[in-house]
């Protein structure tokens, strides 16, 4: 028993220690991670211990092992463990309808906040990202990543990177939701006039006309 209960200690300190030098050499995803020969000789553990912890990580879909090139970082958007947590959250009334209200209350606070801290080259962003929607609609298309990456954006020009990520797996649960929205017939178009309309007031740093916009905006977007 203390023998296991050990082992669990010095795996998940391992699994913090890698935490720590992702930090610390501010890496990213498709970043090299150090070799498990390097990352037992800087951790001071096994290299059996060190192997554990990077299989975790990889059946949990954070990292990838690519055969003669080395351990790289993925981004959590690529795995599918949100896809399955979402299936099961989603499945629960009350958790969806608590979701949705979470969302709205992180989005209304980031419109505020780019009110006033959204720079030019966030607007450049928001524009690009509204003419590949049309185009993807214009081709017959769900423009559901679009919806996603406009939505990213607002919050990344708040600039706050504790909203931002807490927004983000709220949003990556509810990608089923997004998808089924969009789907309504005229829903797509509508909803992109709609993130027009909330571009310009940010643009304008009108902090109502912008909380308004997209508060209508997240009404019509349920289902």
């Amino acid at each position: 028993m203390l023998d296991s209960l050990q082992e669990r200690k010095v795996y998940e300190g391992i699994l913090l220690q890698i935490h720590q030098i992702v930090q610390e050499k501010n890496l990213r995803p498709g970043d090299k991670l150090p070799s498990e020969r390097e990352l037992s000789e800087q951790l001071g553990a096994g290299r059996s211990s060190v192997r554990e912890a990077l299989r975790a990580l990889e059946l949990l879909g954070l990292i990838e092992t690519r055969r003669g090139e080395g351990t790289f970082l993925k981004h959590y958007r690529h795995n599918r463990l949100i896809d399955i947590l979402g299936f099961f959250i989603l499945r629960d009334y009350k958790t969806k309808k608590d979701l949705i209200e979470m969302r709205q209350v992180l989005e209304l606070d980031a419109v505020r906040m780019a009110c006033r801290r959204a720079t030019a080259k966030h607007f450049e962003e928001m524009e690009r990202i509204l003419a590949a929607a049309e185009e993807r609609i214009e081709q017959g298309e769900i423009p559901t990543e679009e919806d996603y990456q406009f939505h990213r954006v607002i919050c990344r020009s708040s600039r706050n990177s504790i909203l931002h990520r807490i927004w983000a797996p709220l949003v990556e649960y509810s990608d089923s939701v997004r998808s089924e929205s969009l789907s309504r017939e005229g829903r797509a178009r509508s909803a992109v006039n709609e993130h027009r309309q909330i571009m310009e007031a940010i643009r304008a740093g009108d902090e109502e006309q912008a909380v308004e916009r997209m508060r209508k905006h997240l009404e019509n977007s349920k289902l």
